[in-house]
């Protein structure tokens, strides 16, 4: 399979996969201790990817006129789906900045988390900075997986699907501990082909991971749409947690929405019942003592 000039893609994702797992045999840590840290380099490195594709493409425009040689701005970025990112989260910057002595690795990343939530403000609050829970070879290493030639090339599609990969995969390690946060791809992109959500709010009531809302954005552009332009997400999900892996997947697919703490079945926050052009989702089917008075959506 080829997806974006990657041979063996399904390849690819297992031996990333197996290399960052690889970490937990290397540490103290438990895959509930570092699933996050590693979701965020992850991110990082999409975003990195992301900031240069956009950066080229904003250079060519001012070069043959498109855009007037004015100075750069952030939103310059966000009209080409990408992150502004500042100098110190810039994975590079990171790398280069390791290799000097006294350097904390763990610190920079830490920083650069910091940062780019300063500047962009629906992942306020939503990145990992617990990276001083690595030791910092362990931490090395993890950076190093994610700073190769080939993963540095690679696309928004490319990122998009490992990002589910690894998803998938923590999901099944902490099934053990009700962790309800991914729903399995190919049941959503079959809600999605039947419910066909091209336009106007679409609402997902138990959005765990927002699945929902990047096979949505799949579908509109599959047809020629842009997302940005045809739907506004809106999403409630009652683990914090999740609400974080949530906004990451987002980001990491170049979209945005609103998600707020609630259980639905209880609470409205959106104020949505009755005003969505398209409801959907995977809930806890079955989830028993549930209150049957509630004034909730209807669902």
């Amino acid at each position: 399979m080829v997806t974006n000039g990657f041979q063996d893609i399904e390849q690819f994702e297992a031996d990333l996969w197996a290399a960052a797992d690889n970490l937990r045999a290397n540490s103290k840590l438990t895959s509930s201790d570092y699933f996050m840290p590693v979701l965020g380099i992850i991110f990082l490195r999409h975003a990195a990817n992301r900031f240069a594709a956009a950066t080229r493409q904003i250079e060519e425009d001012q070069a043959s006129g498109k855009m007037p040689p004015r100075r750069v701005q952030p939103a310059d970025y966000v009209r080409r789906r990408a992150l502004w990112l500042p100098e110190a989260a810039r994975y590079d910057t990171i790398m280069e900045k390791a290799s000097l002595p006294e350097s904390s690795l763990p610190t920079l990343v830490n920083e650069a988390m910091t940062a780019i939530e300063a500047d962009f403000e629906p992942l306020q609050g939503v990145l990992p900075k617990e990276y001083g829970i690595f030791e910092p070879k362990v931490l090395e290493e993890l950076m190093r997986l994610f700073n190769s030639e080939q993963i540095k090339q690679a696309t928004g599609d490319v990122f998009g699907r490992i990002y589910e990969y690894f998803l998938a995969k923590f999901s099944i390690q902490k099934a053990h501990d009700n962790g309800e946060f991914f729903t399995p791809s190919s049941i959503v992109q079959t809600i999605v082909n039947v419910i066909e959500p091209d336009h106007g709010i679409v609402f997902d009531p138990a959005c765990g991971s927002g699945g929902m809302f990047v096979q949505s954005s799949h579908f509109i552009e599959h047809a020629g749409g842009d997302t940005a332009h045809r739907v506004v997400f809106y999403g409630q999900e009652k683990n914090p947690d999740t609400i974080r892996i949530a906004q990451m997947n987002l980001a990491v697919h170049g979209l945005e929405g609103k998600i707020a703490e609630a259980i639905s079945y209880y609470q409205d926050e959106h104020n949505l019942a009755g005003g969505c052009d398209f409801v959907m989702a995977n809930p806890p089917f079955n989830v028993d003592r549930i209150q049957r008075n509630f004034q909730g959506l209807g669902i």
